[in-house]
């Protein structure tokens, strides 16, 4: 019997070759198919007689047909199909082009509906590749609300409506209701089984909404649920105090070559009251692009590391890890601190008896210093949380970029030592240079409190932002090498690694690659400079000579993926230009054009796009990151959230944040419902649903 954890090769109509189809859509299991929900809907629910058929409307018909052929246009080399479709009113004619398949399934004497525009011809009215359907009880391609989702090659909508159908009808009765019957009737939602019939073949427009209602609430309650536990339960738990070192801390403040702003004074005074208390702090640490959070964190571990106690601050990806160990050595060479580099190809140490010296240091030599406690800062990416890792005396987590660290994960990294008593969990810092909007902070950062560093340094030049047409391709190219001419550098930004084909029903093949643009520039367009070429499947060592390059001048133009998106920080690079600047949402240009602009010199984002959208004239008009993350979430449609990915929301869950009432009133429906019932002991389903959670959400 077919349930929701039932593979979807067992669904019925799923052979092979749609299998393959639903998998590169990640449709594993019938549960997977029933939450892929529709991106829009088409309404063919005004049936009509044909003879009241407009031009231009699109319509519903019913008939019969009285006769059907298919014909080839030598002229423009396609192949016509013609139907003639009669009501008791009139005929029309239904004509749909290179669709051969359709006199297979039409036959002469068939009823059907059709469902499609009314289109003037040479010979009269006519219906232009009309939905079609033979008579049911209840029709599912036309004659409604028909629902359209995001498409593979070779599966269409219709594909999918046929395959959901019956499957919704045969799991009647056993779809288990996940939000508890108290929420659902003080909230007026739509039972389960009722929202998901409705979601994927509404009734009518009102019910489609109420079920997108139910599922929108459903998404943010649990999210909020969510978080709100791991609030409770973190305060359960102690930390160590780290005391307060002021004059360390303004010796550090005095030593900079550069003057803190109001914003990093504010945000770091917070955090280190944060971790004087013996409760744990879970503070997010929220900065636009260049706002200087790096030596807000860097004087919590330097204040944590003078008391005696340890820190450890890991980044997303190795190149930033590394960064950030030169960046933090460099800013604390002066204060005998040890910290030490841990990735998973090579580890560094600079000892605070050497002063300005880094050093290779053995994987077994680094750990044993960081169990013994003599590490006071251990900087790394994931590598950090492996089992062998552990600290003596950790008391702080910073992560950049990260976004989601759980108590769970935090005690990972605690050593267990010869201790039999509960160990001290870490204070935690999580960073992002992605502006949030206040929805999205309330819903994904619940748990969080929050310091916002919203000014950027003194003396900062405006980054000019212009959208180029790509006719003007040859004269952006004379002004990169303008640039390169005055000694500055560029990144160029593509969309892809190489070409793919992943049978997504899109341009993508079109696109810019890094591999293709960087050997096209070497050979045609920049023969006399130096071009580096960078991306994320390239070898640890290979990345960092690359950057290492570039950061050095030995290179001109750096070819990039994404890869560069958070944290790069090259000073001397004036020009980020970024091919098919459409693809990328707000949030991930805002971040590409923070790569430049960092010195001294006049920088410049160039986006060269066929089809600029409103958000890339936003992007002109703003350099304020959190202005633009709010217009962002606004501007975006389902199936269009290029820059929230990391998240792994739900596009439905994306939508359903542009409303703050939902998010808020969601919040206080959880809040409660969690004091009345903090154990969840009777109910089974949201402990299940909660346990799945996060792998769902990707909030790790």
């Amino acid at each position: 019997m077919i349930n929701l954890q039932t593979p979807i090769e067992q669904a019925p109509g799923v052979g092979p070759s749609v299998l393959k189809k639903f998998k590169r859509l990640k449709i594993k299991t019938v549960r997977d198919l029933l939450f892929h929900f529709p991106y829009k809907y088409d309404d063919f629910s005004n049936i009509i007689a044909i003879e009241k058929l407009k031009i231009n409307e699109i319509c519903t018909i019913s008939g019969k047909v009285l006769g059907i052929e298919t014909s080839r246009s030598w002229k423009k080399n396609i192949y016509i199909t013609e139907a003639l479709v009669e009501d008791k009113t009139s005929a029309v004619k239904a004509v749909w082009f290179n669709q051969l398949h359709i006199q297979k399934i039409i036959k002469k004497g068939d009823l059907v509906f059709l469902s499609g525009k009314a289109v003037a011809g040479k010979n009269g009215v006519y219906l232009s590749n009309p939905s079609f359907e033979k008579f049911k009880s209840e029709p599912i391609h036309t004659g409604r609300l028909i629902p359209s989702y995001s498409k593979t090659e070779g599966l269409s909508s219709k594909w999918i409506r046929r395959i959901l159908a019956p499957l919704l009808k045969d799991l009647h009765g056993r779809i288990p209701e996940t939000l508890p019957q108290e929420i659902i009737q003080s909230q007026n939602l739509l039972p389960v089984e009722q929202a998901l019939w409705q979601i994927h073949f509404p009734s009518s427009k009102e019910k489609a909404s109420e079920a997108k209602k139910r599922f929108s609430f459903e998404e943010i309650f649990f999210i909020q649920l969510f978080v709100l536990r791991e609030r409770n339960l973190l305060s359960k738990e102690k930390s160590a105090s780290v005391p307060v070192n002021l004059g360390v801390i303004k010796r550090l403040a005095d030593s900079l070559p550069f003057k803190l702003t109001d914003a990093q004074r504010k945000s770091a005074w917070r955090i280190l009251n944060d971790t004087e208390k013996e409760r744990p702090m879970n503070r997010l640490l929220e900065g636009d692009v260049g706002s200087g959070k790096t030596i807000v964190a860097a004087m919590a571990c330097l204040n944590t590391a003078k008391a005696g106690y340890q820190s450890a601050l890991m980044a997303p990806t190795e190149i930033l890890a590394k960064q950030h160990f030169q960046e933090i050595s460099k800013t604390l060479q002066d204060f005998r601190v040890n910290i030490g580099l841990l990735t998973g190809k090579q580890d560094q140490f600079r000892s605070k008896k050497l002063k300005n010296q880094v050093i290779e240091i053995s994987r077994k030599k680094l750990l044993e210093k960081t169990l013994s406690g003599e590490m006071d800062i251990l900087i790394g990416t994931h590598a950090l949380i492996q089992d062998k890792v552990k600290f003596g005396k950790l008391a702080l987590v910073v992560l950049d970029e990260q976004h989601r660290f759980g108590v769970a994960q935090r005690s990972k990294l605690v050593s267990s030592g010869a201790k039999k008593e509960k160990p001290l969990i870490p204070h935690l810092l999580s960073m992002t240079a992605t502006p949030i909007p206040r929805t999205l902070a309330l819903t994904i950062y619940g748990d969080l409190d929050l310091s916002i560093i919203d000014e950027l340094p003194k003396g900062r030049k405006k980054i000019l932002t212009k959208i180029i047409n790509p006719l003007e391709r040859e004269k952006t190219y004379d002004f990169v090498a303008e640039e390169i001419k005055k000694g500055r550098q560029a990144f160029i930004i593509c969309p892809r690694i190489e070409k793919k084909e992943d049978g997504i029903k899109n341009t993508w093949s079109e696109t810019k690659t890094v591999k293709e643009e960087s050997e096209k520039l070497k050979k045609e367009i920049f023969p006399d400079l130096k071009i580096g070429t960078l991306h994320g499947k390239m070898p640890p060592k290979e990345k960092e000579k690359v950057m290492n390059d570039f950061r050095n001048k030995k290179t001109d133009i750096l070819v990039s993926t994404s890869v560069v998106e958070v944290g790069i920080d090259v000073p001397n690079a004036t020009v980020m230009l970024i091919e098919g600047a459409e693809r990328f949402g707000l949030a991930q240009l805002h971040q590409f054009r923070g790569r430049v602009g960092r010195g001294e010199y006049q920088s410049y984002c160039l986006l060269f796009s066929d089809k600029p959208k409103e958000r890339l004239l936003a992007l002109v008009k703003s350099e304020d990151g959190f202005s633009l993350a709010e217009k962002d979430l606004r501007l975006r449609g389902p199936g269009d959230f290029a820059g929230t990915k990391q998240w792994g929301i739900p596009d439905l869950l994306m939508d359903a944040l542009k409303d703050m009432g939902l998010v808020e009133k969601t919040r206080e429906t959880a809040k409660e419902f969690l004091q009345k019932n903090p154990h969840l002991k009777n109910y089974l389903e949201i402990q299940k649903r909660l346990s799945e959670f996060r792998e769902r959400i990707h909030l790790e």
